[in-house]
């Protein structure tokens, strides 16, 4: 019996991802011109938990989030800046990855949701890279080892000190009995090409690859004498910097904390209000039109800022993504829906189109791309709900496209029924993370219907019209409506989460793969299923007996 006298602990805090330059404990940001430097100089007392130290450069979510948000200050306050060399303020270790004992300590969910925000902070590098034209070097000064690693693959180069000691390595297979965070497997082969067997050791090998043969496997970019290491460094981002395209004279829009009001009954935004049922563990995500029309120029989008529709909205529907996927774990059916005027939305996304080169729009559409991307790598099951007042057009359609199911009141427009409206915005300017536009992806490239989609560009689709096309997958009417959207509501929750989240994965992610698509691919599917067994977590794995002294022991049925 349960002594009576004990007290419960309470619950960890809820996490928050609000953070800026001022409250960092872990990294520094400086900016010199084009090029701007991310110091990695973690506090080893500054653990988001309480339970462990982060020693040797290790990092755990709190670190991450930090990246995050000097990321987005590069992004939008620094519009100059064309590249970033991430590099270390301790002596001989760049970073030692993610913090083992953190992670022995972690729940479940904690280590895969973990995990999955590390990615997807690695793949926004990618991203600017790819669309801002920021590009990235890690200046590895030191040890490099698993997510250290990892952080440097994000970059476009890697420089690895040659000081006889220093090695780039993913020690987690022999370590600590799993994967190498998935993203360094995966940036291993797909992105810098290492030959299968050369990774096949490398990834077996805790010491690591040093010196020139880290070169040559391809796992470095170069390898450069201590005393040359800060000069060559410097001079590798300025040739970066010079052949990026961002703008040498444009003021920042500064990001200043969302607007956020937090309660038991929900998240509430300017834009985006989250509705939680604690009785069915369900949460109502409502996304606003917003409330005037865009600017008429890029001058007056720059004055608005941060508080610009587009930026604001994305800001504040990424920050609820986060805090439901982190602070409310059982709410696993997510409801979407939208309200508000669509002929400010389409305005809007003609507006994005039309000043898309211009460097502050080409940031708040690359904002809005990784946020829908957060919502295709959410394991949680997504309906979007299209009702009266509804507002799926464009760029807010996207909310729709990217669930997992779609229902539709079939009602006739002019008795109050609602319509979809498809814009450019649609056709590939905010692909999902398989690289094609959810639109692509949801007809699989047929050719006739994407025609015809394309046909029907800003006009107002009913039911009848949205089913031709295949954008809705039930149309109740009005009698039937409130009935089957309950009865299916029901049943989503009634099923294994586990398999739902492997299923909504595979679903999600075809046709075609990308390396975004197999980092989370692998990670929904092996890393969740290695982070359960025994092996690794079990009362002698080698995740939990790491640091003890002890030695792992595995049960070598191979399954």
């Amino acid at each position: 019996m349960a002594d009576p006298a004990a007290v419960a602990e309470p619950p960890p805090a809820p996490v928050s991802f609000d953070t800026d330059p001022s409250r960092y404990r872990h990294w520094r940001l400086a900016v010199d011109g084009p090029v701007a430097t991310l110091t990695m100089d973690v506090d080893e007392e500054g653990g988001i938990r309480p339970g462990y130290r982060l020693k040797l450069n290790s990092y755990d979510l709190g670190v991450d989030i930090e990246l995050h948000d000097a990321l987005q200050r590069i992004r939008f306050e620094y519009p100059q800046v064309r590249a970033v060399i991430v590099t270390s303020g301790k002596e001989r270790i760049f970073c030692s990855g993610a913090n083992i004992f953190m992670l022995g300590l972690s729940s479940h969910a904690w280590k895969v949701n973990f995990c999955k925000f590390t990615n997807e902070t690695r793949n926004g590098m990618e991203d600017s890279s790819a669309h801002s034209g920021i590009k990235f070097i890690a200046a590895c000064n030191g040890t490099t080892a698993g997510g250290g690693y990892e952080l440097a693959l994000a970059c476009d180069e890697i420089v690895l000190v040659d000081d006889r000691s220093s090695a780039v390595s993913l020690p987690e297979v022999p370590l600590l009995g799993v994967l190498p965070g998935t993203g360094g497997l995966t940036r291993l082969t797909d992105k810098r090409r290492v030959r299968r067997d050369l990774a096949d050791v490398f990834c077996t090998t805790v010491e690591g690859v040093r010196g020139q043969r880290a070169c040559e496997w391809r796992l470095v970019d170069a390898v450069v004498k201590p005393q040359n290491f800060r000069s060559f460094v410097a001079e590798r981002a300025r040739s970066l910097a010079a052949a990026g395209a961002r703008p040498q004279g444009a003021a920042g829009v500064p990001l200043p904390p969302l607007e956020r009001v937090i309660d038991e009954r929900g998240l509430h935004y300017r834009h985006v209000d989250v509705r939680l049922d604690a009785a069915t563990r369900r949460a109502e995500l409502i996304v606003a039109a917003p409330d005037a029309p865009p600017p008429a120029s890029v001058e007056q989008a720059l004055e608005a800022g941060a508080h610009w529709w587009p930026l604001n909205m994305a800001r504040e529907l990424d920050d609820a993504v986060l805090n439901l996927r982190t602070n409310y774990l059982d709410y696993g059916v997510w409801l979407l829906r939208t309200q508000g005027g669509a002929e400010r939305v389409l305005a809007t996304d003609r507006f994005l189109l039309d000043h898309r080169q211009h460097w502050f729009v080409r940031e708040v559409i690359g904002q809005l791309r990784r946020t829908f991307a957060r919502l295709d790598v959410s394991s949680r099951s997504l309906f979007a709900l299209i009702g009266p007042g509804s507002c799926f057009a464009g760029t807010l359609l996207e909310l729709a496209l990217a669930a997992d199911r779609i229902y539709m009141l079939n009602q006739p427009a002019g008795e109050g029924g609602p319509v979809l409206w498809l814009s450019e915005a649609n056709f590939g300017l905010l692909p999902a993370v398989h690289g094609r536009s959810r639109l692509d992806a949801r007809c699989y490239g047929d050719a006739e219907l994407l025609d015809r989609a394309r046909a029907a560009l800003d006009a107002p689709l009913d039911c009848p019209a949205a089913q031709s096309l295949g954008l809705v997958t039930s149309a109740p009417d009005a009698l039937d409506w409130d009935d089957e959207v309950r009865i299916a509501l029901e049943e989503r929750g009634a099923l294994s989460p586990d398999a739902l989240t492997g299923m909504e994965a595979n679903l999600r992610f075809g046709p075609g793969e990308t390396l975004e698509t197999r980092v989370f691919g692998r990670l929904s599917a092996w890393q969740n299923w290695i982070f359960i067994r025994p092996n690794a977590v079990g009362e002698a794995g080698a995740l939990k007996v790491f640091g003890t002294g002890r030695k792992a022991k595995f049960n070598r049925d191979r399954i």
